[in-house]
């Protein structure tokens, strides 16, 4: 968008918002992720700060450090209501022994809104406060549905790719449809989502953030979700993102920059599979039975197609060594090579 026009629909938008709310308190569950951050700014630079909740939710299922992470930005745009709640217990109970992604997904995200209620009532904010979400269009259109939380074709029921647990779980479904979602961010694609957090005087660094799903690291464990899975994963995650971070690109548009600059989204998926592997002879040895470790990597502008990075062999060599020698569970490291269409950029 250019500059007058991005202006022009930002003050349209804080306008709606502001009629919308009126004095009512308005409650955001934030991930730190670019959407809910982007989404939290555009808030409190619209409404009183005083009536703007912003709430995260330590699940178990974020990257590592994350919780640290997102009260620094929290407080860095100035918000005065912050509310950490660490509910890890609670997401993996009710995802012990589930496969299915969109049981999953469902279930975390009936269990965002079900905490999400009691820390209200906990809170004691008022019955008619609004909640707020960083949804934007591209999860919508993967739910099958349009911006205004109706089906996409209003002739028949429009393909659903993967349900959003912001969108069309159950309960934000019937929230929705009472006039209580506050949803400032839906008629725009990601690549203008950063634009707004850039115009809004967000970090670069939290607006180049690659994206983060909300359901979390469940979504990219394949098969049953457990602390100890999501731990290696983590691990394992946190490593790919640093080595792409402090390694430059050798060719294409922008020859220097960082991969992680060069590359839209970046993760490890952690597959429902083992292999045989053997120790390094030195601090072990003999037979090691591993998990198995996808790595990804894309460009996008705005996630409804995706390209694979053509990472270079080196890179892809000396990365998987790192992680195999680090994380010890893990014996064996892939390479997704798939574009969107036809798989998702999620696994799952």
């Amino acid at each position: 968008m250019l500059l007058s026009a991005l202006e022009k629909n930002l003050n349209e938008l804080n306008q709606t918002i502001k009629n919308k709310v009126g004095s009512h308190p308005v409650l955001l569950l934030i991930s730190g992720g670019v959407d809910s951050t982007v989404a939290g700014a555009l808030l409190l630079k619209t409404l009183n700060s005083d009536q703007v909740h912003l709430m995260y939710m330590d699940t178990g299922l974020m990257r590592k450090n994350e919780t640290t992470a997102v009260r620094a930005i929290l407080e860095k745009l100035g918000a005065k209501n912050i509310h950490i709640v660490m509910c890890e217990n609670e997401f993996l109970s009710a995802l012990k022994g589930k496969t299915e992604p969109e049981e999953k997904r469902k279930i975390i995200g009936d269990l965002f809104i079900t905490i999400q209620e009691r820390e209200v009532a906990r809170l004691g904010l008022p019955q008619d406060y609004f909640l707020a979400q960083g949804s934007i269009r591209a999860d919508f259109i993967e739910s099958g549905l349009t911006a205004s939380g109706l089906t996409a074709n209003s002739e028949k029921k429009a393909n659903v790719i993967k349900s959003h647990h912001n969108v069309a779980s159950p309960l934000v479904i019937a929230k929705r449809e009472a006039g209580k979602i506050l949803e400032p961010l839906a008629q725009f694609y990601k690549d203008e989502v950063r634009e707004i957090g850039r115009y809004l005087g967000i970090d670069e660094e939290i607006v180049s953030r690659h994206p983060f799903p909300g359901p979390g690291i469940a979504v990219r464990i394949l098969g049953e979700v457990t602390k100890e899975k999501c731990g290696i994963l983590r691990e394992a995650d946190a490593i790919f993102i640093e080595e792409l971070k402090k390694r430059r690109a050798s060719s294409g548009d922008n020859p220097g920059k960082s991969l992680y600059e060069e590359i839209w989204q970046a993760f490890a998926v952690l597959l429902p599979i083992r292999s045989v592997g053997v120790g390094d002879g030195v601090t072990d040895g003999g037979r090691r039975y591993g998990w198995v470790l996808a790595l990804r990597a894309i460009t996008s502008t705005d996630g409804m197609t995706a390209n694979v990075y053509p990472l270079e062999t080196r890179d892809l060599l000396e990365i998987s060594a790192r992680i195999t020698g680090s994380v010890k569970e893990i014996g064996r490291v892939t390479y997704d090579i798939s574009n969107k269409p036809p798989a998702t950029i999620e696994w799952e």
